[in-house]
């Protein structure tokens, strides 16, 4: 789809106006290519007064007008109105008091939009392998679910997705939707330069995902389970993925977290996807908006983003995602990692801040948005580390669990230290931030016991 005619005309035609007039808000929709992939829901949210935006021309429900009433109510004292016009703008208050219905109760997440691609051949093992950085095949046990990355040839990261291993020669990548065509090509070529015999299949739109986590989503989904007790902590071990049925509908429930909380991905052929949804709502699982997903909770857990936190000019150990222990098999990028990994000490860490203090000149309390400079208080100067990267935030949202808004950003080794305060500069306005954590460590269950349980 997006490598019709009509879709890069339109794309790039709006895209030259997003670029040559500004200012163009940080969380502006596109208007063209619209309505192009919708999930088999789709109805369903729109009839819930779901609020829209797009990636990779899929519509997605970043909050639901059905929420309101009730919702805006139960938290109305933790939930903030944003008063600023630009704050406010492509965002949706529910959203938030969503985010905390689903660590109380259990909430269902559209995830339609992953891309699904599944590896198959002679040399599949042999090519998921060669990408990975983490071990995602050998004696990598059948249904096992692999968090991984891909590195470029000087150790910066590409790509941050899931593996899981179907067969011995089949492996199914689950991407996120911006970054899944890019690589997915990149497997092909890589197939290509190896001489290898792999099919890389596009099952994206064969295949459909609902994430549903929260306290009670073991015990939701035990009321629609065909068989209950496998869905057992003992039975289903976090990280694994098993095939099972809710009313006699196949789903590959994946027990893995973006949240934060305990529940499962469901993954499932599209043709089942509406009656998923319609048995969800009817035992009370609240439909969750993406802004929970990709935001908000995100942030809380200091989760990474690729694209975003993840970028190719930072290695996984200034990522914070630097495993115990390198794999033995060889990888691409692995010579230029293990050098990395022998630095007495790393040029930045991508490091969790929140702000202090929110209120502006004008007495209103903001909640900024995009990429803002990092800077010394003392100085005054943007941070600079030893490579001459500049200090940016490269996320930044409110958390309502937490009650601040938090950012990541990469800093110079020297100023990686929990409690350091720094600026960030918003709108020609400093805000003090802290460093709340140097590497990976969320704020909200940092042991992460809510997801494992």
């Amino acid at each position: 789809m997006q490598k019709t005619e009509r879709y890069i005309h339109d794309r790039c035609y709006e895209t030259a106006f997003k670029i040559y007039n500004p200012p163009v808000h940080n969380r502006e929709p596109y208007s063209k290519g619209r309505n192009l992939r919708c999930s088999p829901f789709y109805l369903r949210e729109k009839e819930l007064g779901g609020y829209f935006m797009e990636i990779a021309g899929w519509e997605r429900a970043h909050g639901y007008a059905s929420n309101e009433e009730t919702l805006l109510a139960k938290y109305a004292n933790r939930v903030p109105e944003r008063l600023n016009e630009w704050d406010n703008r492509h965002f949706w208050r529910v959203s938030n008091a969503e985010h905390l219905e689903l660590s109380e109760n259990v909430g269902m997440v559209n995830l339609s939009h992953f891309a699904i691609y599944d590896v198959s051949g002679r040399d599949a093992e042999r090519l998921m392998e060669y990408v990975s950085s983490s071990k995602v095949a050998g004696d990598t046990p059948l249904g096992k679910g692999v968090y991984t990355n891909f590195l470029d040839a000087a150790g910066g990261v590409q790509a941050d997705l899931t593996v899981l291993r179907l067969a011995e020669d089949r492996f199914r990548v689950i991407d996120g939707g911006d970054a899944g065509n890019r690589d997915a090509t990149y497997l092909r070529r890589m197939t290509q330069d190896k001489e290898w015999s792999v099919f890389v299949e596009d099952r994206t739109d064969h295949y459909g995902c609902i994430g549903v986590w929260g306290p009670n989503a073991r015990a939701s989904l035990k009321k629609l389970a065909d068989d209950p007790a496998g869905l057992d902590p003992e039975n289903f071990p976090f990280a694994a993925s098993r095939d099972f049925t809710l009313r006699g509908v196949p789903v590959k429930g994946f027990r893995i977290s973006y949240v934060g909380e305990q529940g499962w991905e469901l993954h499932f052929p599209l043709a089942y996807g509406l009656a998923l949804w319609d048995m969800f709502h009817e035992i009370g699982i609240t439909p969750i908006g993406i802004e929970t997903y990709a935001n908000s909770r995100r942030l809380e857990k200091s989760l990474r983003l690729q694209n975003a936190d993840l970028l190719t000019e930072y290695n996984l150990v200034e990522a914070g995602l630097a495993r115990p222990k390198v794999k033995a098999a060889d990888f691409h990028g692995k010579a230029a990692y293990l050098e990395q990994r022998a630095r007495a000490q790393q040029p930045a860490m991508l490091c969790t801040l929140t702000i202090t203090d929110s209120t502006d000149k004008d007495g209103v309390t903001r909640y900024p948005i995009g990429n803002c400079p990092i800077v010394d208080p003392k100085s005054n100067d943007v941070l600079i580390d030893s490579l001459g990267r500049r200090s940016y935030t490269t996320s930044l949202a409110y958390g309502p669990s937490v009650g601040k808004n938090i950012a990541l950003g990469y800093l110079p080794q020297d100023y990686c230290e929990e409690g350091r305060q720094l600026e960030i500069e918003y709108f020609n306005q400093k805000f003090p931030v802290q460093v709340e954590a140097a590497g990976m460590k969320g704020l909200y269950d940092p042991t992460n016991e809510r997801m494992r349980s």
